[in-house]
């Protein structure tokens, strides 16, 4: 079982994309003949604050998002692999306000709310419970979707361990 989020947790985390993050944009444009994307953990700001202590408040909320947002604003990564975004906690904010939750048909919990998407149009919903599921096409209105990780630090694994292949290989692995 991983254990929970955790300021110390989100800093090795941190520190982790950043590391393999920066061996990719040492070469990246020797490698693919043009100038890198921004790619970067935006550290969470007053606004940032502010859309956390919201995002408390919502009833598909869950105790690991908000210490993530607490401490993270944002990651942008659009240069590894298709590209892949964490959104800041307004952004799931103003998203759940405007489309609702997505409904989530095959999971435990039948609920979510869209945190993160890649450049290839797949996004990644957390429910509830915090589990994490990732659409199988460009779309949450299919109800198609894939369970990847079962919990918030089991994403975020995931996401570094695609990263540091991708550096380490040019394959994206499983984001």
């Amino acid at each position: 079982m991983t254990s929970p989020c955790s300021p110390r947790r989100l800093a090795q985390w941190h520190a982790g994309i950043t590391h393999a993050v920066s061996r990719l944009l040492a070469t990246f444009e020797e490698t693919y003949g043009h100038p890198p994307g921004t790619n970067a953990i935006r550290p969470a700001d007053e606004d940032d604050l502010a859309a956390a202590r919201a995002y408390a408040r919502e009833s598909l909320g869950f105790e690991d998002l908000q210490t993530f947002y607490a401490s993270i604003g944002e990651v942008s990564l659009p240069d590894v692999g298709n590209g892949f975004f964490l959104h800041s906690a307004r952004d799931v904010l103003d998203r759940l306000a405007q489309d609702g939750p997505v409904a989530l048909p095959e999971a435990d919990d039948p609920l979510g709310m869209v945190i993160a998407s890649n450049g290839g149009g797949r996004l990644y919903v957390a429910d509830r419970g915090g589990a994490v599921h990732r659409s199988r096409t460009a779309s949450v209105d299919d109800g198609a979707f894939d369970k990847v990780a079962g919990n918030l630090p089991e994403f975020l694994d995931l996401v570094l361990r695609s990263v540091v292949r991708f550096v380490e290989t040019g394959e994206a692995g499983d984001l």
